[in-house]
Parts: structure tokens; C-alpha cells; sequence
């Protein structure tokens, strides 16, 4: 496979050029410039609170604003945590190899100060909560923990990926409901297969970094098969979603609401091109799209129950 060896995904000209120099490190090392992992973390505590019916509409938005609050700190802190893990790694990999701690910018005492600041930001927000959601966002921070190691032992480390990223979807559903129930379980396994498929897709930007310093991968994994490995992780996604609808009792609106993500999905792997690293950051980028159209589909489960 060819790679652009100086692909970066860091774009030293956009927005952050206007902050002042000493704040410029933080906002890259949290990844605020590119927002994108805030949509990807906040769109399963989405389909968590859209999910169950009977819920004031009141108490859903101020979940919503909370949760959409929530991302954006905890992705910043899980972005300092993998950063923290993989600065050795990051300065061979072309695309990370501008990173803050990476390049030195920040020191790594800094950074730590800065993941306190962050996690105890994120624990006022939990605070806000009922006492299950706090338990169960409290036990993520484990997953949080776990997944930038798990890139060096583990074949799949995006199934850990899956499980740290998806966990709004039993937060959302918890925090709204103040219980679990199969449906948010089997929204939470849609919600892993989902995060496989296109985190799938994005390894592929750094395929041959990564066989190089012996990072592991789904995409390593895979290899040439990625397009049977991904359209195989959506299916799953789609089929679990169906089930949770259907422990749910949703009305048939939103299982046709669903063939929106799906052809959405198939528009996705057509156009997939594992040597293109240009094409694979902009079909990871467009599952943001992917969820919203998903949380549509729970959102019409409401209004046509």
C-alpha cells in the first residue's frame, strides 16, 4: 500500500493561528481544532437519551446539552491520555509526528496538569446526573485508561476502541431512564460495531507506520480484506440496531427511518479506498453523519410511537 509520507493530520493554518502561542499546544494536544472526535463521542449518548420513550422532552434537552458539554472535555482528556501512551510512537508516524508531546512543545508534566484540569471538569458534569450514571461514568475512565496500551498487545484495539467510545449510548440511556435494559444493550453492541467499522477506516492513514514500530490494528488486521471487515461491522451495527428498536417497541417509522444510515454506509464502502489516506480521514469524518442519521431514526421512534 502507498502512503503519503508527510500526510499530518494537523492543519497548522486553520482557527488556532488567531490564539495567543502559549495556548496554541493545548488546543492541538486536545484535538479542538478538529471536532470531529466530539461528534463521535457524543452522537452514542445521543442515541441513549433518544432511545426510550416517555421521557419529558425538558429532561432529554438538558441531557443533550450536557452530554454535547461532557464530549467535548472527555474526548480533550482521552486525547491527552492516548497522547501521553503513544509519544514515543507518535514521533515515527508522519501524521502524529507534530503532535505537542510528540515535538516537545508541551512537557509531559504540563500535560498531566492539564488531564486533571479536564477530568475534574467532566466530574462536575457527571455530578449532574442520577447516582447509576455517575457509577457507570466513573467504571469508563478504566476503558479511557486501557485503550491506548491495548494498541500494543492486542490484534483489535479497536474493539477496545468501541467499548470506551460507545459507552454514552448506556450512559444516555441510564442518565435519562435512571436503568438498564436490553435495548440499550443491544444499542451498545450497535454502537461497537459502528466505532470498528470506521475507526477501521481510519487506520488505514497509518497502515505502514504501524507494521513498521509494531502498533496493531484492525486495519493491520484486516489488510486487504478491510472492505469485507467494515461493510461486516456496519451490517452487525444495523442488525443490533433493529434489535434494539424492537425491545424498544418503536413504531414502524423508524425502521424505515433506518434505511437512511444504511445506504449511507453502502455510499461509504463503494467509495472506500484503503491506499488513499485522504480518502479514508474523509469517510471517517463522514460518520458523523452516519450517527446523525441514526439518531433521526431513534428520534422518529418518539414523535410515531
Amino acid at each position: 500500500m502507498n502512503q503519503k509520507s508527510s500526510y499530518s493530520d494537523i492543519n497548522l493554518s486553520s482557527w488556532i493561528n488567531f490564539l495567543p502561542s502559549s495556548l496554541k499546544p493545548y488546543v492541538i494536544l486536545s484535538r479542538l481544532d478538529r471536532p470531529i472526535g466530539n461528534w463521535l463521542l457524543f452522537i452514542p449518548g445521543l442515541w441513549g437519551i433518544l432511545l426510550p420513550h416517555q421521557i419529558n422532552w425538558a429532561i432529554r434537552l438538558k441531557l443533550i446539552f450536557l452530554f454535547a458539554l461532557g464530549s467535548i472535555i472527555m474526548r480533550s482528556a482521552g486525547c491527552v491520555v492516548n497522547d501521553i501512551w503513544d509519544r514515543d510512537f507518535d514521533r515515527q508516524v508522519a501524521r502524529t509526528q507534530q503532535r505537542p508531546l510528540a515535538n516537545n512543545t508541551i512537557s509531559l508534566k504540563k500535560a498531566v496538569c492539564f488531564l486533571l484540569v479536564l477530568l475534574t471538569l467532566g466530574f462536575l458534569i457527571l455530578l449532574q446526573l442520577n447516582p447509576l450514571s455517575w457509577l457507570l461514568g466513573a467504571s469508563s475512565l478504566i476503558l479511557v485508561a486501557l485503550y491506548p496500551g491495548a494498541k500494543r498487545i492486542f490484534a483489535w484495539p479497536q474493539l477496545v476502541l468501541g467499548f470506551t467510545f460507545g459507552f454514552g449510548a448506556p450512559l444516555g440511556y441510564t442518565a435519562a431512564t435512571g436503568c438498564l435494559s436490553w435495548s440499550q444493550f443491544a444499542l451498545y453492541a450497535a454502537t461497537i460495531f459502528w466505532q470498528i467499522g470506521f475507526d477501521t477506516i481510519y487506520g488505514y492513514q497509518d497502515i505502514e507506520d504501524d507494521q513498521r514500530i509494531g502498533v496493531k490494528s484492525t486495519a493491520r488486521w484486516a489488510g486487504e480484506a478491510g472492505k469485507i471487515f467494515v461493510s461486516t461491522n456496519y451490517g452487525f451495527c444495523i442488525i443490533m440496531l433493529l434489535i434494539a428498536m424492537i425491545l424498544n417497541q418503536n413504531s414502524w417509522v423508524s425502521f424505515c427511518a433506518l434505511l437512511l444510515p444504511l445506504s449511507h454506509f453502502i455510499w461509504q464502502l463503494k467509495n472506500f479506498d484503503l491506499c488513499n489516506p485522504t480518502c479514508c480521514l474523509i469517510l471517517f469524518k463522514s460518520n458523523r453523519d452516519a450517527g446523525i442519521l441514526i439518531a433521526l431514526a431513534l428520534l422518529m421512534g418518539n414523535i410515531f410511537q
